[in-house]
């Protein structure tokens, strides 16, 4: 769960069901198969969220065609009853069942299920009487920052602490579908670490999986990340989504990169011991050298492997005499000088 060391990976559904419940089973299937922490949807109802005529988003229009944003959402809501079956098959499935709330009845309807924390999207940032009424329920809270600047993000942190909560993780995101490379900004995640004190990761909308694997190695504590069966399906995100072979994938970098970080201490690991025997190298004779013969870099070499004096001892060597003859390869030490 949030908190733990590994990082908290969110499968991000959305609206990639299409308003099909079947289609949102086989979501979850796809999410604990790959072996993401959570799988989250969205909650809202249409008549709550927009106005009649709201306008589409431009990348909406392109994946979706003319039309209100309300028309389009409206056929992409989930009943009261899909969110309880939905959150009884991730608990038999074992992942966890998130949904990100767009108004107050949808915040009630996600409490009324005991849902375990609470997403806020970057559209709600500034949206601080919603911020407020899920902050008083004293659950972890994640919050995106898309379209941000740093006072807008201190005004909702402020809010969510005035409300006597302080269990806070910010996301950084960039709110365009899909992303640009150019726009995704990486450094903004320290930054609003560095500015809050608080915990970071990154909510990608990019095309592709590298982003979120950088996000990782940058200090990311979570990371979400959309997904859909088929990105030829219609709907306004799956183009930008991961399909089920490429979330899989992307986990599994998280999953390594983690493995990777290590305990942060410098030393010859265990599995390096055999390697360090036949890379490194021991002081050995240059030529046929004769008893009496002064050690110097005009007759003694470096090579491998690792079985005598290293060369990092040359010092306690050089200039010494030979009190035995050594033949060219053989290994200087300690007991054939004077």
């Amino acid at each position: 769960m949030l908190g733990d060391k590994r990082v908290f990976i969110i499968a991000e559904a959305g609206v990639n069901h299409n308003g099909d419940l079947e289609v949102a089973k086989k979501l979850v299937d796809v999410a604990a198969e790959s072996g993401a922490d959570a799988v989250k949807f969205q909650t809202f109802k249409a008549d709550e969220l927009v106005t009649k005529d709201a306008p589409k988003a431009k990348y909406q229009e392109k994946t979706t065609g003319a039309g209100s944003q309300y028309e389009m959402l409206k056929k992409l809501e989930l009943s009261y009853e899909d969110h309880i079956y939905l959150k009884n098959y991730c608990q038999e499935r074992d992942i966890v069942f998130l949904s990100t709330p767009f108004d107050f009845q949808s915040v009630d309807l996600l409490e009324s299920i005991d849902i375990s924390l609470y997403k806020i999207g970057s559209g709600d940032l500034t949206n601080i009487p919603l911020i407020k009424y899920i902050a008083k329920l004293n659950k972890t809270m994640i919050i995106s920052t898309g379209m941000a600047n740093l006072g807008e993000v201190e005004e909702a942190i402020k809010a969510i602490q005035d409300s006597g909560n302080d269990k806070i993780t910010l996301l950084h995101c960039t709110s365009n579908y899909p992303t640009s490379y150019e726009d995704v900004n990486l450094k903004a995640m320290i930054t609003l670490k560095n500015a809050f004190n608080l915990p970071v990761g990154y909510s990608d909308h990019t095309i592709g999986m590298e982003i979120p694997v950088a996000a990782v190695a940058m200090g990311a504590k979570v990371i979400e990340k959309h997904f859909t069966l088929d990105k030829s399906m219609n709907g306004p995100d799956h183009k930008v989504s991961l399909e089920p072979m490429e979330l899989e994938k992307m986990v599994k970098s998280i999953r390594n990169i983690e493995v990777a970080f290590g305990d942060g201490v410098k030393k010859c690991t265990r599995n390096e011991k055999d390697t360090r025997k036949v890379a490194r190298k021991s002081i050995v004779a240059k030529a046929n050298l004769k008893k009496g013969d002064i050690l110097s870099l005009d007759n003694i070499t470096f090579k491998r492997p690792e079985n005598g004096i290293s060369p990092r001892y040359f010092e306690f060597i050089n200039n010494k005499k030979l009190i035995k003859d050594v033949n060219k390869d053989d290994l200087i030490t300690f007991d054939l000088i004077e």
